[in-house]
């Protein structure tokens, strides 16, 4: 896989609400099928998204499995309710890159983007134990709203992984 030469994008702190999960990978949809809870439940309170929703990887634990947060940005903090929580995405640079194409391309994406960023001697804002990979931010953006794009071959997709310094 190929992808478009990524960017390098500063990000303000970002406020927003999530569920938070740990899952093995083939239980990705688990996740995934909560963003429509979490935007009902901000048009329940009135409250509009500020962006797109996205997927953040907080831990990778391996090959099999990793802690993955839905969530839904908003323009200003909130009080969560149940096991949605209101959180805060951290200001600093960003590689990122946009996909146009099925999600489940994002893998090979990803791998890209990472050897690029080894190419420019970049060095990403995480750490690692016995756990796994602790990502302070590494992010699937969806800019592609389904009702509207019912072709997921077309949807746009952008990843930002904050990084290090």
């Amino acid at each position: 896989m190929s992808i478009d030469t990524p960017e390098i994008k500063e990000r303000a702190e970002q406020p927003y609400v999530a569920v938070k999960r740990w899952i093995a990978w083939t239980e990705f949809p688990v996740i995934a099928d909560r963003l429509p809870e979490i935007i009902g439940w901000l048009a329940a309170r009135g409250i509009q998204p500020a962006g797109a929703p996205f997927f953040r990887y907080v831990t990778i634990g391996g090959e099999q499995d990793g802690e993955v947060e839905a969530g839904v940005p908003v323009a200003a903090p909130v009080e969560g309710e149940g096991d949605i929580y209101a959180g805060v995405l951290p200001p600093g640079r960003y590689a990122s890159v946009t996909h146009v194409g099925h999600p489940d391309q994002l893998a090979g994406v990803t791998t890209d983007l990472l050897g690029w960023a080894a190419e420019q001697g970049l060095t990403w804002d995480m750490s690692e134990d016995d756990e796994g990979e602790h990502w302070a931010c590494r992010l699937e953006l969806y800019h592609s709203d389904p009702a509207e794009q019912p072709d997921m071959g077309k949807w746009e997709t952008e990843l930002a992984f904050k990084l290090a310094g």
